[in-house]
């Protein structure tokens, strides 16, 4: 009986508009941050960008301009934005600026030893706690004090290096970070979709996430992340309607680490009734984002061993012993 509802010639056109949603589109945090939301364009043009995950890289790694490193202002802010480049050239999301909530920071200090100086960098975590330091190569002080671009450039990307060493170091050895166990995900009861779809996308999500290495847990205590997932139609002409599904990836403190924004055409009122199978289409498409979020934000990569792993169990496939996914607690 299933089958044949799922073969009907009236669902399979449905079936098909949402399998179509397979494309990514990457949205730097900048953009985000200057927008607020998605972009309207981006709602607008169901086509090509049908699905859109929209994804903060890993937590940042914030450079404010050092007080203490025996520079003048000016030429403490040029270091700063000097590390920050390159740092991101180590592929660090380090952002030159003061820290905001949930930023990790690195802290710049230099100390005078007789006729060299030499720079301190230390690496604190979102709650201010020490983490590490390393020191970088000795300058002549006189070469310091004049701070000249190349200077400072150079500086910079001698220390870049052990700096980025250093944030894997703390990430690989710190067995509560989510980088070294699974997350645990809070998947709330969707919103806003007629007929069962609230019920069905939000059953389909918590099974097909959990198979997918996430802990998937009905209540958000003691939860890692919290998904939210909302829909709207909007209509449209030609008697079509215009669905929108997000699923917001957030902290338990309501930061968001990342978005999945599903969108597609539909007749009107075609989906009042039963979603059956499309909820399951959009689940499976939409829980594979959710989960490269939770990856990105552990340190793993997506297409890494990690990634590799989860999608081999969720197929019945042996794993090969990588590291389950995990979610923020280092950069």
């Amino acid at each position: 009986m299933r089958l044949a509802r799922f073969l009907s010639p009236v669902r399979l056109p449905r079936l098909a508009r949402f399998l179509w949603l397979a494309r990514f589109l990457w949205l730097t945090p900048v953009l985000l941050a200057g927008c607020g939301s998605l972009p309207q364009p981006f709602l607008g043009n169901p086509g090509a960008t049908g699905r859109l995950l929209v994804q903060p890289p890993t937590p940042r790694l914030a450079v404010p301009v050092p007080p203490q490193a025996l520079l003048s202002d000016q030429a403490a802010k040029s270091f700063a934005q000097a590390l920050s480049q390159a740092l991101q050239n180590q592929e660090v999301p380090a952002v030159e600026g003061p820290a905001q909530p949930g930023d990790w920071r690195l802290e710049v200090t230099a100390g005078l030893h007789g006729t060299t100086v030499v720079p301190v960098y230390a690496v604190l975590d979102p709650t201010g706690r020490d983490r590490g330091k390393s020191e970088g190569k000795p300058l002549a002080s006189a070469e310091w004090a004049a701070a000249t671009p190349a200077t400072l450039a150079r500086t910079a990307t001698d220390a870049a290096p052990g700096i980025a060493d250093m944030l894997t170091g703390i990430q690989h050895a710190d067995p509560n970070s989510l980088y070294n166990r699974p997350a645990k995900v809070q998947v709330p009861d969707v919103t806003g979709a007629p007929g069962d779809g609230d019920l069905a996308l939000t059953r389909q999500m918590r099974t097909l996430l959990a198979r997918l290495g996430p802990v998937v847990q009905d209540t958000a205590t003691g939860a890692d992340f919290i998904v939210h997932g909302t829909v709207k139609l909007v209509p449209i002409p030609g008697d079509q309607q215009r669905v929108e599904i997000q699923w917001s990836v957030a902290t338990p403190g309501g930061d968001e680490r990342g978005r999945v924004v599903q969108l597609n055409n539909v007749p009107a009122g075609s989906l009042n009734g039963y979603w059956g199978d499309v909820a399951t289409a959009v689940a499976q498409e939409a829980a594979g984002g959710v989960r490269d979020v939770i990856l990105r934000q552990s340190g793993h990569s997506p297409g890494g061993e990690a990634a590799q792993a989860t999608t081999q169990s969720a197929t019945g496939a042996a794993p090969h012993g990588s590291s389950p996914p995990g979610a923020p607690t280092s950069p």
